[in-house]
């Protein structure tokens, strides 16, 4: 091939891909503190480097308030800090309910494994009674499924001097410095907790039926206003948790884990293997929503007495159009 013609195709390659980055879509997307270095961060971090958003055309950046928390997270959907959120179903419910138009768009995880972590002296569930217990928010699942598991003990709340703690790592340092006896903690901190000493005592996947824990959110408005971008997002999540339930990607999923969250690479492998056992799938297979798994979300609060009256339609909570267009069912 000549050298001008080289040089010609060289340009229009260049062109090319500049053309390509300029229509990537700007997506902005709001991750609690508390939730960033979880395992709740893993979707997105394998998404991220394993570069499904850029080939799904995604310029993808990662919002972390100063403070979280489930309303203000909500807020930031509504004063543009963000475009898309990492939410639990629980308060999505919640706020929509308060009049925001937010709904869920695709889901994170499902059917959480929270464990119930002690100090090494408790040996068993009963013998918390009357000491510190570091809780969930009082309205979310995981404090349904603390109760419910320490019902199955004969212990009620009552039975409990209960600390209001949000964010797993915030009760791990509970747990840590002498203040709480017991705290339910997430992955990978359960685990980094017995390496370190402390017992397992349960897991909220003992005592309550499938779910959908988290999902990713948007204003119904500015998802329909955005919807090319909402679908290649959706695609991109989908492809995360496919490479995270392929057994051949497991060691650079287990990097992943181990990098995102800042513990030893055996611990991240640990929870790699948990997920694994057989039961109902903690992380969905390519983000589909099972409205069945938002009833149950429904109902949780219902029980809870956080809904009054009769209780709402999940339709309302979700948005399928986008799964749909992606070719999700």
């Amino acid at each position: 091939m000549p050298p001008a013609a080289r040089e010609v195709l060289a340009l229009l390659a260049c062109l090319a891909a500049g053309l390509a980055a300029s229509q990537d879509f700007p997506l902005r997307y709001g991750q609690a503190p508390s939730a960033y270095k979880s395992v709740y961060s893993l979707p997105i971090a394998v998404a991220q480097r394993q570069g499904f958003f850029r080939a799904n055309g995604v310029d993808f950046r990662t919002v972390v308030p100063l403070d979280g928390g489930a309303d203000r997270m909500v807020a930031g959907l509504h004063d543009g800090t963000f475009d898309l959120m990492h939410i639990a179903t629980t308060f999505l419910v919640r706020a929509n309910l308060a009049g925001s138009d937010v709904v869920a768009i695709a889901a994170e995880f499902g059917n959480p494994i929270y464990s119930l972590i002690a100090r090494a002296d408790v040996s068993r569930i009963e013998a918390l009674k009357g000491r510190t217990v570091g809780l969930a928010d009082p309205g979310g699942s995981i404090t349904y499924s603390m109760r419910k598991l320490f019902a199955r003990h004969g212990l009620g709340e009552s039975d409990l001097q209960v600390k209001t703690i949000e964010g797993t790592p915030s009760r791990l340092g509970c747990l840590r410095r002498g203040e709480c006896d017991a705290v339910p903690l997430g992955q990978p901190q359960d685990m980094l907790a017995v390496a370190e000493g402390f017992r397992l005592l349960g897991r909220s996947s003992d005592v309550v039926p499938p779910y959908v824990y988290t999902v990713t959110a948007a204003r119904r408005s500015w998802a329909a206003a955005n919807s090319d971008a909402v679908v290649r997002y959706v695609r991109a999540l989908a492809a995360a948790q496919h490479a995270i339930a392929d057994p051949n990607m497991r060691p650079a999923i287990a990097a992943t884990l181990a990098e995102a969250t800042d513990v030893p690479l055996a611990i991240a492998e640990s929870v790699l293997r948990l997920y694994a056992q057989p039961g109902p799938r903690v992380i969905p297979a390519q983000a589909e929503i099972d409205p069945q798994g938002i009833r149950q979300v429904i109902a949780f609060m219902s029980e809870a007495g956080q809904l009054k009256g009769p209780m709402p339609d999940a339709a309302r909570f979700i948005d399928l159009r986008y799964l749909q267009a992606a070719g999700i069912r």
